[in-house]
Formats: structure tokens, sequence, C-alpha cells
């Protein structure tokens, strides 16, 4: 398998920081959570990084400048399905695998993405995903799995039963895709859910129906791929860099 190509999704609004800023510019000891993903993603031996904008994009732009990064605008928050679809035209004579993640989660580790990477090699997966066990998993996409443990699909939590939020097998939004397969399952994707938005995590369900191979990776550590989506979120990643816990400093 040739490097991976990673998409990091950059674009939301990000409301419930309660604040007018672009989330992922958000500071954690005066480093942007951005940055800190893109440092993790420069310890891998990747073909391309591109960032997928939307609001206040330049900002963006701006905060990676001398990067060796690549940008894609996502006009119209339709979802993340839709953020990575728009990225499928700069890619058209690619045949390497993708790397999804989001720019909110600063915290996750060098060694978690290198697990994922080698997982989904070993299994030579359609898609592989990274999971984690929340005691707590409100918020979070749950994972569904079969009597036989294989990965069937993500749920998202607004969309779940009570039954399936009882799951604590969360989803953490870091996902490695075989290109041709990724796309072709967004094609599928509708916004039939409460949101009504293009869900990324909708095309696992799809690659599954179509038969093809599921991997997954769970980290020990929750904390490290812990969303900054409220206020009480950049407390707590504060406070578990300052323990040093995972290295991400």
């Amino acid at each position: 398998m040739e490097g991976l190509i990673a998409i990091v999704l950059a674009a939301g609004l990000g409301t419930r920081m309660n604040s007018n800023g672009q989330k992922v510019l958000t500071r954690l000891f005066g480093r942007s959570m951005l940055l800190y993903i893109i440092s993790k993603l420069k310890g891998l031996n990747l073909e391309r990084i591109i960032v997928v904008v939307g609001h206040q994009k330049e900002e963006v732009k701006k905060e990676l400048e001398g990067e060796k990064i690549e940008f894609v605008e996502q006009r119209g928050l339709l979802g993340t399905g839709h953020a990575v679809r728009q990225v499928e035209p700069y890619l058209s004579f690619c045949k390497n695998d993708i790397l999804v993640l989001c720019g909110d989660t600063p915290l996750l580790t060098l060694s978690t993405l290198k697990n994922l990477i080698a997982i989904h090699k070993k299994e030579k997966a359609a898609a592989t995903i990274l999971t984690t066990n929340f005691l707590d998993p409100t918020g979070y996409g749950r994972i569904l799995r079969n009597g036989d443990g294989s990965v069937e699909g993500i749920i998202e939590e607004l969309d779940a039963s009570p039954k399936e939020r009882f799951i604590r097998e969360i989803n953490a939004g870091v996902y490695i895709f075989q290109k041709e397969l990724l796309f072709a399952a967004l094609c599928e994707i509708k916004p039939d859910n409460i949101k009504n938005e293009y869900y990324l995590t909708d095309t696992i369900r799809i690659l599954r129906r179509r038969g093809k191979r599921i991997a997954s990776y769970r980290t020990d550590d929750p904390d490290e791929i812990l969303g900054i989506n409220r206020k009480e979120d950049l407390i707590r990643a504060e406070e578990i860099l300052k323990r040093g816990k995972n290295g991400s400093m």
C-alpha cells in the first residue's frame, strides 16, 4: 500500500463552544487544536495532507501557513460525508488509501494512529475504524457489532434507539478507507437522519452490506479521542495535557 492521504475535517461551526471563532483554532497552551493534529500526521509516512475548510476558511489557512498542506472548501455545511466528498475531484489519479479524522481531537496519539494503520494493512480491510469504550458515551456514535463481534455499522446518538444508547463502545471519528470503495459508498448515502446531514458513518453500513471487510482498532485510553465540543471539554483536555498523560504537548 502506498503512503496514505490524510483528510482533516475543519469546516464546521462548532456552535457548542459558544464562540464566534473557528473551533479547530481554539488554543491549548498557546497552540491550536488543529496544529496538534497536523503535528501527529507529520509523524506518519503520508503522501498528502488535505484540510477541508469552510467556516472562517482564511483563518484556518493562515494558521497552517508554511505547512505542506492542501485545502479544499466545503460550501454548505451538510455533514461529514458531504465534507469528504468535496475532496474526490482532487484525487482522480490517486490509488492511496484515505485516512479521515477531525481537527478537534488534539489528544490523539501518534502510536494509536500507527496501530490503526497496521490493523488496516493486516486485515486488508475496506475500512478500519478507531473506537474506544466510554463509561458515559453520551454524545458519541455507537459501534454496532454482530454476534461474531464483527462491525456492522455506526449509529449516531440522535438516531439511536434506547437500547443502542446503552452501548459503551463509541466511534472516535478516525477512519481509514480504500479510496475507490469510500467514494462509491459516499454516492449512496442520504440525509435521512434527524440532522438532515450526509453522515460519513453511513459508509460503514453500506460497505458491510456489500460484503466488504470492516476492521477496527480499540484504544484503551479514551482520553485521547476526546472531542473538544464544549468549554468543559477544553478544560478537561488542558488537565490531561498538564499531567502529560498522552504525550501530546
